[in-house]
């Protein structure tokens, strides 16, 4: 397998961009998908903001360097990448703060509708914000299978919030299908592309999505707690009344007035101050997620998950797939149940091989195509076989449950 492998990185289009990121020695890195990598540019990037723009400009940097308009420049360029306009998107806050944002103007544009639809098993910080909605009156959480959506879309349903491409399994919504279900039912409909966007293709414009949020830190490669980013759908810009206003979403916010009006557009979603190290980060990773592209990242992505498995099953390694077989049908990721998945996870991550476990019983393995190889692959799954085959997962040390898994 292994030469195999390196004959088709010999042949890899993308092989030239894994340089481009700052890789431990011996490490094979599998958890793309909750972390990204460090983009080599990335600390010359941030050394630049820090001593020059802030250490040598100061406060004149909001002009000079161009800190004001930053939201709205690296949202532009994230935008073509989740089928956007430039003006529709903008980056901001966290996941959790776009979200209780998005529910709560969402919920205003459908008067007498208060039930939010999700699915159960979502993941938590979607639901949880539809609870703390609820626990303030203001909206009622509804959950359905994901199997029986379609049909607990009625005329209470004020907002169909899923999530693009599942956390836990990979397994993808039908975008379009759902975005139209929700529509004839008379209800809006909010994506969450944290596991899909910069990994793979997302035309929210060509679906007539209306919200969508998106995280920075993993496929975007913008750090740990990076700024995330939100899309609001042109048509409904004028009428989006969101709940935190803060004196960055105001029309004119350096004329301190004492009433709130809103920023035009997309620029209404903003709030506080922007983060701007985090934003300068973030800038990097999406600057080269793009110039990769992600119509060869996703082609690659799919290329190496299903390499993953040839490699698994040629060393008769018994896992079982949960993830959907067919790699069209599931995001940049691979996740598998086995009883012992927290030991067995904690065994690869002593051997280099890092992916990660979540409860009771995932081992995940994302596939990060911009810095990942085909040997990688090969060598992951000998590691996987050895430490089943051996038993070493039983010791102590990996079946002591850690704060963060």
């Amino acid at each position: 397998m292994i030469e195999r492998a390196r004959t088709l990185d010999v042949g890899d289009p993308l092989a030239r961009y894994r340089d481009r990121f700052d890789l431990p020695e011996g490490v094979i890195y599998l958890d793309g998908n909750s972390l990204g990598c460090l983009p080599r540019e990335t600390p010359t990037r941030l050394a630049k903001v820090v001593r020059e723009e802030w250490g040598q400009d100061l406060i004149r940097s909001w002009n000079t360097a161009g800190w004001i308009a930053m939201p709205q420049r690296v949202g532009a360029k994230i935008a073509p990448m989740i089928g956007a306009k430039s003006h529709e998107v903008i980056v901001c806050d966290s996941v959790s703060v776009n979200l209780f944002k998005l529910i709560s103007a969402a919920l205003q544009m459908r008067p007498g509708r208060k039930a939010v639809l999700s699915e159960p098993g979502n993941f938590p910080t979607d639901l949880y914000i539809i609870e703390g909605l609820e626990k303030q009156g203001l909206a009622t959480r509804r959950l359905a299978p994901r199997d029986a959506i379609a049909g607990a879309l009625d005329g209470d349903v004020a907002l169909l919030l899923l999530t693009h491409a599942h956390y836990k399994t990979g397994e993808l919504f039908d975008m379009p299908a759902l975005t139209r279900a929700a529509h004839d039912a008379g209800a809006l409909v909010l994506w969450d592309l944290s596991h899909s966007g910069g990994a793979l293709p997302v035309d929210l414009g060509e679906c007539g999505a209306d919200f969508a949020v998106g995280c920075g830190y993993k496929y975007f490669n913008g750090g740990p707690g990076a700024p995330a980013y939100a899309f609001v759908a042109e048509r409904h810009q004028d009428a989006l009344q969101q709940p935190l206003t803060g004196w960055m979403g105001h029309q004119a916010p350096f004329a301190f007035s004492d009433d709130y009006t809103p920023a035009p557009g997309v620029d209404r979603l903003l709030c506080g101050t922007p983060p701007i190290l985090g934003v300068a980060a973030l800038e990097v990773g999406v600057d080269l997620i793009a110039e990769i592209g992600i119509g060869p990242l996703h082609s690659k992505s799919q290329a190496l998950s299903e390499f993953f498995r040839q490699c698994l099953r040629e060393r008769d390694v018994a896992l079982d797939l949960v993830s959907p077989a067919d790699p069209a049908q599931r995001g940049s990721q691979l996740s598998f149940r086995h009883p012992e998945a927290y030991a067995i996870c904690q065994a690869l991550i002593a051997r280099g091989v890092i992916g990660d476990f979540r409860e009771p019983d995932i081992l995940r393995f994302g596939f990060a195509p911009a810095y990942l190889r085909f040997e990688d692959m090969a060598e992951a799954a000998r590691h996987v076989a050895e430490v089943l085959e051996s038993g070493e997962w039983r010791r102590d040390e990996f079946r002591e449950r850690s704060a963060v898994t």
